[in-house]
């Protein structure tokens, strides 16, 4: 079987985003360009690791490589939703980062769950000093993969939108940390009862 890589490089817009009420989101990355719309469900746990690796990744190619780093971007910057139709192209399983010093733009890779690994499951690779070419005897060498290659002020804008979607969720019980419903929740704190 073939895959399939959506390859961005770069895209118009590039956002993390969600679908659905709090309590039952889905998050999407999306990737536009060329005429092309390409979304990808993952975690929010992703959606997360990625915004914090992505600003270590940033920081470490400041101090090691000399690269400029924007300025925080401004909240607002890219509040619009998901462009529509949202259709799942796959469910991540893995994320990659890279930073391409010949061209200082990040790399990120989202490669589709395999038939091993379970949708929670997530990882996040570390700073990588270059892009380096993909083997060929990799084992996830059949899985479709969206890869985008930012600016680092895209990459800023896209860490501080993925904080926001985040962060936008269920509020946290201030007793135990689990997202409270509308209704309220179990808390362990309170041995079950209702608060």
């Amino acid at each position: 079987m073939t895959h399939q890589v959506h390859a961005f490089e770069p895209p118009e817009r590039f956002v993390a985003g969600t679908v659905g009420p709090p309590g039952e989101r889905t998050f999407f990355l999306q990737a536009r360009g060329g005429g092309r719309l390409v979304s990808v469900a993952l975690e929010k746990v992703q959606v997360s690791l990625l915004a914090e690796k992505l600003e270590e990744l940033l920081t470490e190619a400041s101090r090691r490589f000399g690269v400029e780093l924007p300025e925080s971007v401004a909240a607002g910057s890219d509040n619009e939703p998901l462009d529509t139709p949202v259709e799942e192209e796959f469910r991540v399983g893995t994320l990659g980062l890279a930073f391409d010093v010949d061209t200082a733009t990040v790399v990120i890779e989202a490669i589709e769950a395999g038939e091993t690994e379970s949708e929670s499951e997530a990882e996040l690779t570390g700073v990588a000093e270059e892009v380096e070419d993909e083997d060929e005897d990799e084992p996830d060498e059949d899985l479709d993969r969206l890869r985008v290659r930012l600016t680092p002020q895209a990459a800023r804008e896209f860490i501080e939108r993925a904080r926001r979607v985040v962060a936008a969720g269920r509020p946290p019980c201030p007793l135990c940390g689990q997202p409270l419903d509308p209704a309220g929740h179990l808390c362990p704190r309170h041995n079950g009862y209702h608060r």
